[in-house]
């Protein structure tokens, strides 16, 4: 995987860490965007999606994100807090690379742990027999006035 560090600030992985969804933006080989809602776990340095048991309409080692990333390594998640008292609204928008950790894989190792503690859901999904995507972060920006409040 590669080997990017962005130093995440105590309120930020807070905020990544109170979420519960984040949307997944990839693109094809010729640059067409696809923008999926995404269940996430995070590392302090990895992001962690799983190819779940979810019902689908195709295999999930065939879905357009996958594609996208075998095509393509870019990818950007936003994980954001929408309330109507507008001084809680953030988001954090992550530049990344993204790469599939396939079973056996120290990442796939790491990730279904993390994400079988965070959503109760994948207790009983065979996440081992699939692929996890890895979004190593390279950039991220930060948004809102929740980020300004200290």
């Amino acid at each position: 995987m590669s080997e990017g560090k962005i130093d995440f600030t105590e309120q930020q992985i807070d905020f990544i860490q109170r979420q519960r969804v984040a949307r997944l933006a990839t693109s094809d080989a010729s640059g067409r965007p696809t923008l999926v809602p995404i269940c996430y776990a995070f590392d302090g340095r990895y992001f962690y999606s799983p190819l779940d048991e979810k019902p689908k309409s195709v295999d999930a080692r065939k879905l357009k994100r996958v594609r996208n990333i075998e095509a393509r390594h870019e990818a950007a998640l936003l994980i954001d807090q929408y309330a109507d008292d507008w001084a809680q609204l953030g988001y954090l928008l992550i530049h990344g690379r993204a790469e599939l950790a396939q079973p056996g894989d120290s990442l796939h190792a790491i990730a279904l742990p993390l994400l079988r503690a965070r959503y109760a859901q994948y207790q009983l999904m065979a996440l081992e027999n699939l692929p996890v995507i890895v979004i190593t972060p390279e950039r991220v920006r930060v948004w809102g006035p929740l980020f300004a409040q200290s």
